[in-house]
């Protein structure tokens, strides 16, 4: 609801008129609706390059559950290994110290069920090896949380308003949901080389097999990136209206 009005509020109207900062406006508007479309684009094409290397099945032909159980017991973690229903629902709960695989990646010995069981794994071995970025991601979620709830509210009280102070403490904390989206890529990318290494090092991939499986993590990996660009036009989109309420005063 929040974005619905912010689209159609009066900045759009009488702020700036139809002149400059308007048409800049609609040029944010237009990216907006590029990334959204890249969007669509990168998570299909995920779904694809996942279902693809999903009927390849591993040479090593055990199960990703079964995997993850040896590695986690290799490296002293006492994480324990759950079945959760969906596809590409797979992820780490750090707060129970649960891996959640889903069910096409649980039971499968497929190519792409090793690479993202594995990659969950190298989330937990980041909080096992106190890897700085995911402690700096910690440390802006709960602003992140906030200002994504709260922060276009909070923008459009400004707006109507015609308060160009309210409307920018919503885009600061619009601005840590872009932070944390930012710290979020070095830990999904080094998660995923993590995963990789595993597979290598275990021998549970050979080497014809890895390009399979560092295709299937790219891909998850694009996800990430394609959200942080939205989040960024987002936040220009905030400023922009922020900025107009004070030239209407």
């Amino acid at each position: 609801m929040a974005q619905i009005l912010l689209y159609y509020s009066p900045y759009r109207y009488y702020g700036y008129g139809y002149g400059g900062m308007d048409s800049t406006y609609m040029l944010v508007m237009i990216a907006l609706l590029a990334v959204m479309l890249l969007g669509i684009i990168v998570q299909a094409a995920l779904n694809s390059t996942f279902k693809k290397y999903s009927r390849i099945p591993s040479k090593c032909g055990r199960t990703a559950a079964d995997i993850a159980g040896e590695v986690l017991y290799r490296n002293g973690c006492n994480t324990s290994i759950t079945q959760i229903s969906g596809s590409l629902t797979d992820h780490y709960n750090p707060k129970t110290n649960t891996v959640a695989l889903s069910e096409p990646v649980h039971s499968s010995t497929s190519v792409a069920a090793l690479a993202v069981a594995l990659h969950e794994l190298g989330h937990v071995m980041q909080y096992k090896d106190g890897y700085t970025p995911i402690k700096i991601r910690n440390s802006i979620l709960p602003a992140a949380n906030i200002g994504s709830r709260i922060a276009p509210l909070i923008v459009i009280i400004g707006l109507f308003m015609s308060s160009f102070n309210i409307s920018m403490i919503g885009v600061i904390l619009y601005s840590a949901v872009l932070g944390f989206q930012l710290v979020t890529l070095p830990v999904e990318f080094n998660a995923s080389s993590r995963a990789l290494h595993m597979l290598e090092s275990g021998g549970y991939l050979q080497r014809d097999e890895l390009p399979g499986a560092k295709r299937v993590l790219r891909m998850a990996a694009m996800t990430y990136v394609v959200g942080t660009l939205a989040t960024l036009v987002s936040l220009l989109r905030l400023l922009l209206i922020a900025s107009g309420t004070r030239r209407r005063r």
